[in-house]
């Protein structure tokens, strides 16, 4: 029976649901963009080619990246439970999703900053500048747009995770599916939260493009 009680738990479960989208997404980048950077850099046509320093990175994310989230899930329970004190509910499934997004992110970065013209960095290597003023002032400058576009990927990918992450207690509009959808069989509500994560996939997507067409419009 839906009444004011499942009403206030949907809406609960967005409020969880978004949080834990967008604060595993911006920490994801406070680990993936410098990895991303430095996969770049360090890359054998890279500002600063490192051959040991890139196949430790590369192998970092291609061995998390290959690891089923569920899985990473499960297994990063030691861990999330040092660091938050607990091994369920929102905050603590923002640790493995973190994890988990950051080498995927770190991925994108780097496709993004590759795309950048090779002419225009060595524009800038020719008027004298440094290798952090290329990386900060040329490459993320000139990719602004593509990162963008990734980051809402990212979003998209995360909001997918934190949905799976309700099948072992995660917490958000996907713990509520399984709990009541599934366990208690009350399609309307699987139904309900279904439509609610599509809503939010669009959201987030339409959200992120439409900075990205202003950003490509004013790089034009």
């Amino acid at each position: 029976m839906w009444d004011s009680v499942t009403t206030n738990m949907i809406l609960n479960g967005i409020l969880e649901t978004v949080y834990m989208t967008v604060v595993s997404t911006f920490f994801g980048y406070l680990l993936g963009l410098p990895m991303g950077i430095l996969l770049t850099t360090s890359d054998k046509n890279g500002l600063k080619p490192n051959p040991f320093l890139y196949k430790v990175l590369d192998a970092i994310s291609n061995v998390v990246r290959s690891v089923p989230f569920l899985i990473l899930l499960i297994l990063l329970i030691p861990v999330t439970r040092q660091i938050v004190g607990k091994s369920y509910g929102t905050t603590a499934t923002i640790v493995p999703l973190v994890i988990s997004a950051a080498p995927y992110i770190a991925r994108m970065v780097e496709s993004s900053l590759k795309e950048v013209d090779a002419g225009v960095i060595e524009a800038a290597k020719s008027m004298g500048a440094s290798r952090i003023q290329i990386v900060f002032k040329v490459l993320l400058v000139e990719a602004r747009t593509s990162l963008i576009t990734n980051a809402t990927i990212a979003l998209g990918t995360v909001l997918g995770y934190s949905a799976m992450a309700g099948t072992v207690g995660g917490g958000g509009l996907g713990n509520i599916a399984v709990q009541y959808g599934y366990y208690r069989y009350q399609t309307d509500i699987m139904i309900v939260t279904v439509i609610l994560l599509i809503i939010l996939f669009q959201v987030f997507t339409n959200s992120g493009m439409f900075i990205a067409r202003i950003l490509n419009h004013k790089k034009a």
